[in-house]
């Protein structure tokens, strides 16, 4: 929708919102590029998309109406079938009578409100909003999944039970199964929740009596959908036929995936299924073939830890190893380490299991041990393609660490992750592997430790703390570090203590149920200095290593975990469980 960039002129200058120069230099941009002068002042950070749409409104005389937040009932919802909602952007939020008011993105869409009115047979009123508004009411056209698949089974299951239980072990019967309408929809209305619910994983577990479906979100799985025992096998075998695998195949555990893509979004889906007691369980792991690379401040690394990363990242040569549990976003710290060195002069390959992300610009090979392609034998013949930079996904064995520490000597700056639980014990691990301990010291630049703990919403409760809170925190670290840290960092004045700091706990709302939505990182950061070195020559233990650390001002990661939610972005409770569990 645009606003003739004189009326707009006008008033942005009698408001002194804009200065005339400003205003005159994005009209000429705008007449040269074809854009809106008003979608020009936005770009160039004159104006906030909320602000140009309010002053549309207020030009046009049009009410504005920030649906963010809200919920529309179902029955409202049904007046404009979702399709038309989404072609158009128009939703309906309130009806009062025979008024109906609309919110859309171009009041002046004289066409579709005149179907509209036709079809519903009410008068439309309408508002202009914004685009979170609109998607935030499109989400909401999503059924729940317990109405979604009430109706599929009730109307079309019969399609799935009427095949006789002994027949479902034969190829044929599970292929016709897998075919069928029913089950099509239950495979894809699971995935399609799976996704708007920011779900990582989708776990489908057979029982006596029922099919269980949780889903993991933020790291936590939560119970999905509970659905009839007679679907369980035109499940599996649904996801059987996407993924390639073997259909009559039930007592092995099978590995695939296939990839699914609408207009709303592009995922790329791995598939493990593993025999069990009641039949096959089934874990799919969605991964999103549209995301972009976080940065590493995104990611939640700041302070100290961010610049030796980054002056890490500038050498030619040497490691940097990632470690943590699994989940704990190791390999998206990788992405975003290599997404800083993808330039035109230097040549990156890895060797990944999966590969988690397409990145262009870079040559990533899947590991596929049915034909021996493992991190070891695929790290051999990478280095053989010149590479400048490697990322192994991970060292499992003593040969691609050995492997790896050669390639460090030899010229190259490799990037790897460890399952360890902090930093200090990444060394005794490499050890382990057989590794000599002066080839470790001699190219081991920086370790960083990680975990997962979930963000608060905006919403949140604020508190602070007491005599009792303090002295069971200072059981896990030290708390005039951390007071000292928040006084660096400005989030604490001279002269208050921890008692002074707000911090947080989660408050359920409308939009975060339990008051977290996504998650954020907290981390050590190791770096391997000249006395980290003789003790790693020393074969020092873990906890050695640990000390000696701290003593030259790391972090730990628990540390790391109170600023964040001295900062608001966690909780206590949070970190806690986390780092303790």
């Amino acid at each position: 929708m645009r606003i003739e960039p004189g009326r707009l002129k006008a008033f942005l200058l009698d408001a002194g919102l804009v200065a005339k120069d400003r205003f005159e230099s994005a009209l000429k941009r705008a007449e040269k590029t074809n854009q809106d002068v008003g979608d020009v002042l936005v770009s160039e950070g004159l104006l906030n998309k909320e602000e140009l749409i309010k002053l549309q409104a207020y030009i046009l005389g049009i009410p504005f109406v920030d649906l963010k937040k809200e919920i529309v009932p179902r029955e409202i919802l049904s007046i404009i079938p979702e399709p038309i909602a989404k072609k158009h952007n128009i939703v309906p939020f309130k009806k009062n009578g025979k008024d109906l008011e609309v919110a859309m993105l171009d009041p002046e869409d004289l066409r579709t409100i005149e179907f509209i009115k036709k079809k519903a047979d009410l008068r439309i009123l309408p508002r202009l909003t914004t685009p979170d508004s609109i998607k935030n009411i499109l989400m909401q056209y999503q059924k729940t999944l317990e109405a979604e698949f009430g109706e599929i089974i009730k109307k079309e299951a019969e399609g799935i039970s009427h095949i006789p239980e002994e027949l479902t072990e034969e190829k044929k019967e599970l292929e016709k199964i897998a075919q069928e309408l029913p089950t099509i929809k239950i495979v894809d209305t699971l995935i399609k929740h799976a996704v708007l619910g920011r779900a990582s994983d989708i776990h489908i577990e057979p029982t006596e009596k029922e099919v269980v479906v949780r889903y993991r979100i933020d790291g936590v799985l939560h119970d999905a959908m509970t659905l009839p025992r007679q679907v369980s096998s035109g499940i599996v075998a649904r996801i059987k036929v996407l993924s390639n695998l073997k259909l009559d195949e039930h007592r092995l555990p099978q590995d695939g995936r296939f990839k699914i893509e609408t207009e709303e979004f592009k995922y790329s889906i791995r598939v493990s299924i593993l025999p069990v007691f009641d039949g096959e369980k089934i874990v799919m792991r969605l991964l999103s073939e549209t995301a972009k690379a976080f940065s590493l401040e995104e990611l939640g690394i700041s302070g100290r830890a961010l610049e030796l990363i980054h002056d890490n990242l500038k050498k030619s040569v040497g490691m940097i190893l990632v470690t943590g549990p699994t989940g704990s976003g190791k390999t998206t710290t990788l992405y975003s380490m290599m997404e800083i060195l993808n330039q035109p002069g230097v040549n990156i390959s890895t060797v990944e299991d999966p590969i988690e992300y397409r990145m262009p610009r870079i040559n990533q090979t899947q590991v596929n041990s049915k034909i021996g392609l493992t991190f070891a034998s695929g790290l051999r013949s990478l280095l053989r393609q010149d590479p400048n930079i490697v990322m192994v996904g991970e060292i499992r064995d003593d040969e691609t660490a050995g492997l790896a520490i050669n390639a460090a000597l030899t010229g190259h700056l490799v990037l790897s992750t460890l399952h360890t639980n902090n930093a200090a014990g990444s060394l005794p691990r490499l050890i382990d592997m057989k590794a000599e301990p002066f080839l470790i010291s001699s190219t081991l630049s920086i370790i960083l430790a990680q975990r997962l703990v979930k963000r608060l919403c905006q919403e949140k409760e604020k508190y602070f703390l007491k005599d009792h809170d303090l002295k069971d925190i200072a059981k896990y670290c030290d708390l005039q570090k951390i007071l000292k840290i928040l006084k660096e960092e400005k989030i604490v004045k001279p002269k208050q203590t921890l008692k002074d700091v707000p911090f947080f706990r989660p408050k359920a709302g409308r939009t975060c149920p339990d008051g977290y939505k996504g998650r954020v990182g907290i981390y050590e950061l190791l770096p391997v200095t000249e006395t980290i070195k003789q003790l790693i020559v020393q074969r020092a233990t873990s906890d050695q290593i640990q000390e000696r650390a701290i003593s030259e001002g790391m972090v730990t990661m628990i540390e790391d975990g109170f600023i964040k939610a001295a900062q608001g972005v966690t909780s206590i409770e949070e970190v806690l469980r986390v780092i303790i569990e």
